[in-house]
């Protein structure tokens, strides 16, 4: 057979290296390396008696033996090369692991399926930020601003993980503050302030000046108030307050500022039409907030940008997005600002949605210990929609946009103008 091999050789001398002859099959074999050539043993049918080494009897016994032992071998490689060795699976494995996979898919189909849609019949956007605020989860791990960090590009060149969360919202804060021109303002308005974190900030920073919050959240009002007055501060204050329809008189303010309030305004339009009516003439506007690509002919959104945007707009009760380009549309519309200018500060905040995972990873007892199988729930939630955020704000789907603007000086009333014009006759 081909492949079988003979290692029979001469007993009691040096093994060699050769091709042979079986006697009894006439098949060429390998014989093992020998010590010396000379004690080899030449098995070849035909072969003359007077070169043999053995007797005869010695000689067909270990002829049989030969071909028994190649006999053997072919047989195993046989057996090797013509039989499969059949697997078969433990059925309670393959149960467990059907199990596994539904559980996953299950998991998978509930995160993905949006749970806090806005209704326009029902606004619920107070409502869920009473409950984040009255659990205290988001204020342990974001602190007192609930809005995205600023990293600068040496930060995120050395690794986002290494600047102090917190401090990165405070960093933004500041930033903003520097990028609206502002200077010395005397009547602040921090519209959607949260639990008050930037409004005492610029409190804390403008002494001489006042500062008003608002929200639609009652909590977020006490809880706001009650940090002011720990910190001894007694030029802020906070109020519950619709920013569709304030009830401020016109020209109140000296600075009107929004950080990421609009995308939960169901009019953009009159988000921006209210805050121009309540500043000053001469005064400054800045908006911070998420925005969604500009959607042009060229540049239609995708099914899949879409569907990834509902899940956005539906998981946090958001009406919709527009874009940076749209809220300068806007301000420029409203024809009672000038000194319009838009940015993108995507890559400058863009850090901030892992780092909030990360923060909550090395600290994850104040989440165990609420021992809340709901809150746990709730906050597996977050952890999946912040690295949702993260990635369509990387994909350029979504956008952090800045927008700014100079409220236009107000012409005097025509009866001034005509007594100025007599007065210089």
């Amino acid at each position: 057979m081909e492949g079988a091999s003979c290692s029979y050789n001469d007993p009691g001398r040096g093994l060699n290296t050769f091709r042979r002859h079986c006697p009894g099959s006439g098949h060429r074999i390998l014989l093992g390396a020998a010590r010396s050539t000379a004690y080899s043993h030449t098995w070849e049918q035909g072969t003359d008696l007077r070169h043999r080494q053995r007797p005869h009897r010695r000689e067909s016994r270990a002829k049989r033996q030969c071909c028994a032992s190649a006999g053997a071998v072919a047989s195993y490689q046989l057996a090797q090369i013509s039989s499969i060795p059949s697997t078969s699976v433990d059925p309670r494995l393959l149960a467990i692991l059907a199990g596994i996979a539904v559980f996953v898919l299950a998991v998978k189909k509930i995160f993905d399926t949006p749970s806090r849609t806005y209704d326009p019949s029902n606004p619920n956007v107070g409502d869920e930020y009473d409950s984040w605020t009255e659990d205290g989860i988001l204020e342990h791990y974001w602190g007192e601003h609930i809005h995205l960090g600023y990293y600068s590009e040496e930060e995120r060149a050395r690794g986002y993980k290494k600047k102090d969360f917190k401090q990165a919202k405070f960093d933004f804060v500041d930033e903003m503050l520097r990028w609206s021109g502002a200077q010395q303002p005397k009547r602040i308005l921090d519209v959607g302030c949260g639990i008050g974190g930037t409004s005492r900030h610029l409190a804390a920073k403008y002494p001489n000046a006042t500062v008003q919050g608002i929200t639609l959240s009652p909590k977020q009002v006490a809880r706001g108030t009650e940090l002011a007055k720990q910190r001894g501060l007694t030029n802020v204050s906070f109020q519950v307050m619709n920013a569709l329809a304030m009830d401020f008189e016109d020209d109140t303010f000296d600075l009107v500022w929004a950080c990421e309030s609009g995308e939960h305004m169901p009019d953009k339009k009159k988000y921006v039409e209210e805050m121009a009516r309540v500043l000053k003439p001469g005064g400054h506007m800045v908006i911070a907030t998420w925005c969604q690509r500009e959607e042009t002919a060229a540049t239609p959104l995708s099914q899949k940008e879409r569907a990834d945007l509902q899940f956005l707009y539906d998981e946090w009760a958001h009406p919709y997005f527009v874009s940076v380009q749209e809220y300068g549309r806007l301000l420029e519309g409203t024809g009672k600002l000038q000194s319009v200018e838009i940015d993108d500060w995507t890559p400058q905040t863009l850090p901030t949605w892992r780092h909030s995972n990360w923060v909550g990873v090395w600290d994850p007892w104040p989440v165990i210990f609420k021992l809340n199988p709901f809150v746990w729930y709730k906050v597996l939630r977050e952890i999946v929609t912040l690295e949702r955020m993260h990635r369509a704000f990387d994909s350029g789907l979504m956008e952090y946009g800045m927008a700014k603007a100079v409220k236009k000086a107000s012409a005097a009333p025509v009866n001034q103008r005509v007594g100025a014009a007599v007065a210089a006759t």
